[in-house]
């Protein structure tokens, strides 16, 4: 039988646990609405951008001007992964759910003889990846001080992602992130960044009924616009991820809670249950005593 102290100290240490759980998940709530609100407001810009884009791309098409961002090595020799998860933990699946989807394509890429290396966005993702991928890290982006995501460092990284495509260090490069939908669904998304790529949809509704004049040329726009879109799309997947984190870490510190509780129930139970046997048994002493007397 539960030692009655040992049953009190741990009902007192769930309870404990309950209200560190709960003002996470007020925490997260409060957190939730301005990062949704930012990750919604982006994304009819983003679309936009990408239509635009997608636009001059079609026309550009495959002539010998097009930009290097746009046309490629001409090949997919060395895949860059750039994987982008929370600092931080006790969201769910949040994490591993980018994880999972960023592995799967290494596999398949090593698998069909790819080199393939991976950039690191948050100290998680890292941590999950270590274990079988170290060996293809090639950088990290820490953001653990960054209090809120900013189009600057967004900026930062797409430098650097840059300047690696420039030094000739890959030839394709994708995003992976989770796209936001709600505090309790949140979808693993894998983007190509370089080269880009446009859905044959946006190219036609933008270019749709109106024919535009570009000055300077369409391929000096497109070259000045694709560096901005990689920014774009990497401050947009970075909005993305905030507000699905803070949904994750909801609806986990939310179970928790409901978890902590029943324990509590479970555990109080069990409690009385015991405290009602050692009452019993020393009455029953106490009878057996007189009797004896």
């Amino acid at each position: 039988m539960p030692n009655l102290k040992d049953l009190k100290n741990r009902i007192a240490s769930v309870k404990s646990t309950r209200k560190i759980t709960k003002a996470m998940q007020m925490v997260a709530a409060a957190k939730l609405r301005r990062a949704q609100e930012a990750a919604e407001a982006a994304r009819p810009y983003a679309d936009r951008m990408q239509a635009v884009m997608g636009g001059l791309a079609a026309s550009v098409g495959g002539s010998d001007g097009a930009p290097k961002l746009l046309s490629g090595t001409g090949k997919d020799d060395v895949q860059l992964l750039v994987v982008m998860t929370a600092e931080r933990g006790l969201c769910g699946g949040f994490n591993s759910s980018i994880v999972k989807l960023a592995k799967s394509r290494a596999q398949t890429l090593l698998a069909n003889g790819k080199t393939v290396k991976i950039l690191t966005v948050g100290k998680k993702g890292r941590e999950q990846l270590k274990r079988d991928y170290a060996q293809y890290f090639v950088g990290h982006v820490d953001l653990s001080e960054v209090k809120r995501i900013g189009y600057a460092n967004a900026a930062d990284i797409a430098a650097d992602i840059l300047g690696r495509f420039e030094a000739e260090e890959f030839d394709v490069a994708t995003i992976f992130f989770n796209r936001f939908q709600s505090v309790i669904s949140q979808v693993p998304t894998a983007t190509q960044i370089i080269p880009a790529e446009f859905p044959e949809a946006e190219a036609e509704a933008d270019g749709a009924g109106t024919e535009y004049e570009y000055e300077p040329s369409e391929e000096a726009v497109l070259e000045d616009l694709l560096p901005r879109g990689v920014a774009t799309q990497i401050f947009t997947a970075l909005l993305e991820n905030a507000a699905s984190e803070q949904g994750a870490r909801m609806s986990a510190m939310d179970n928790a809670t409901r978890n902590a509780g029943d324990m509590i129930e479970r555990l109080t139970i069990e409690y009385n249950r015991s405290r009602q046997a050692v009452i019993t048994n020393e009455l029953i002493e106490i009878i057996s005593g007189a009797e004896a007397l």
